[in-house]
């Protein structure tokens, strides 16, 4: 049983219920203020409700002791204030207007803060050997990336692999004597999984050196969900029913690295200090972590829809366009081309689905104060796939603005994310702080 004492609670009131305070298991100071002359009451904040809730948690900490539980829950707007209050001697704090000056992300802020203030003393514990756990994921994102530089290879010249042209009964010289734009087109699908699959090796080796080795649980599920999703794709193939037998190979290479990193992993908090203000750095890299949420949402909501396409229609009335033809000619002249080109465009939904799950966890709990590697991740790990997915579009003329414009929004989305979050990622790594007055923050 908690008794509450709204604001304005003057000393001299608060003094006399002292007595009565003892009886409650604990004391709520709250937040609401009351209008002078009315009986409304509106939601406080910022510096003056914050100034009257260390004043007041003070006064109630000396009069009743340890032995009471006292809540703060006012003013609370960024991790610092909640420090303070826990400092001046409250037990915990509730978030009430700071959700709506700071955003849902509040309660981890708060949580990361308090934590580091409480193991920043402590000795660290001492990092999973390489062959523990991390580095089995280490090994299976490099993996990805020269499975993905393979891929791109051989979808950049042959295109087609000798099982592929065993499969279809007819060689390469003869699809283009039947259309010139059918080979271009599967170059097109091939090149853009080749590009996604060097994206997700890049984001699953950094987020196993960085993540994993650090025990950082947001990486964990980051990745294991990626893993989980991407591994699943394999059987898409099972809408046309065109095995490939080089895909399932690579799967069942990296099957057991994914399986050997399970072992052992344990959860640690991190040992970087957060971000304990709400100042213009910080909320500048608030609209790049929005952008790189609705990056990673936007592509998850194109994977999944290329690979329903892919088990499904599998072409988009733009790409009948290109190709000139209609699903009927094609069918007529060699019933395997389509579930050839199906297994292509579901694979590389597949991809994009794990890759979007990868970018968007990591946007939505990963973003912290100096975490450069974070920066670099989303970097270089998207230069891949964007560069494939433009540049093959452009080199076989496939240039249809209506197909290649949720490319433009999300490489837009992508650069003014990087762009955004770079001071708050990088610069606060490199020491660079920024010093703000209480009254700049609200």
């Amino acid at each position: 049983m908690l008794l509450y004492l709204p604001q304005p609670t003057p000393f001299g009131m608060l003094r006399e219920l002292t007595d009565t305070a003892a009886s409650f298991s604990g004391v709520v100071v709250g937040e609401a203020l009351r209008e002078p002359g009315t009986r409304r009451e509106r939601v406080g904040g910022g510096a003056e409700a914050l100034g009257a809730q260390l004043s007041q948690v003070r006064l109630l900490r000396e009069s009743l002791g340890e032995r009471s539980t006292i809540v703060a829950a006012g003013g609370v707007h960024q991790p610092q204030d909640a420090l303070e209050l826990l400092a001046a001697g409250a037990n915990s704090v509730q978030l009430h207007s700071g959700l709506v000056y700071a955003g849902p992300g509040l309660p981890k802020r708060v949580n990361e803060a308090i934590i580091y203030d409480r193991i920043r003393q402590t000795a660290e514990p001492q990092p999973p050997s390489f062959w523990a756990n991390w580095g089995w994921m280490s090994l299976l994102g490099i993996g990805m990336i020269i499975g993905g530089v393979l891929a791109w290879l051989i979808a950049s010249t042959s295109v087609l692999l000798p099982y592929d042209e065993t499969f279809l009964g007819v060689s390469r010289s003869v699809i283009n004597h039947f259309n010139g734009h059918i080979i271009h087109f599967m170059s097109h699908d091939r090149i853009t999984l080749a590009g996604t699959m060097i994206s997700i090796g890049i984001f699953y080796y950094q987020l196993a050196r960085h993540g994993l080795r650090s025990g950082l649980h947001w990486a964990r599920t980051a990745v294991m969900t990626s893993c989980a999703v991407g591994f699943s794709s394999f059987f898409l193939y099972l809408g046309y029913g065109y095995f490939d037998p080089l895909h399932a190979v690579a799967a069942a290479v990296l099957l057991p690295m994914l399986l050997m990193t399970l072992r052992g992993l344990k959860d640690h908090p991190s040992r970087k200090k957060p971000g304990m203000l709400n100042d213009s750095v910080w909320r500048r890299a608030q609209w790049g972590q929005c952008c790189f949420v609705v990056l990673g949402l936007g592509l998850a909501i194109g994977g999944l829809t290329i690979s329903f396409v892919g088990i499904t229609t599998v072409f988009v009335p733009t790409d009948l366009a290109y190709l000139g033809l209609t699903v009927q000619q094609l069918a007529a002249w060699n019933d395997h081309i389509i579930p050839l080109i199906a297994h292509d465009r579901a694979g590389f939904g597949g991809a994009l689905f794990s890759l979007a799950v990868a970018i968007t966890a990591s946007a939505l709990w990963g973003i912290n104060q100096g975490e450069s590697w974070l920066w670099w991740t989303f970097l270089w790990g998207g230069l891949p796939g964007f560069a494939a997915g433009l540049l093959v579009h452009f080199h076989i003329g496939y240039i249809d603005f209506v197909h290649l414009l949720p490319v433009y929004i999300a490489a837009l989305l992508y650069v003014v994310g990087l762009y955004l979050m770079y001071p708050f990622l990088v610069g606060r790594a490199s020491g660079r702080e920024i010093s703000v007055s209480r009254n700049e923050n609200y």
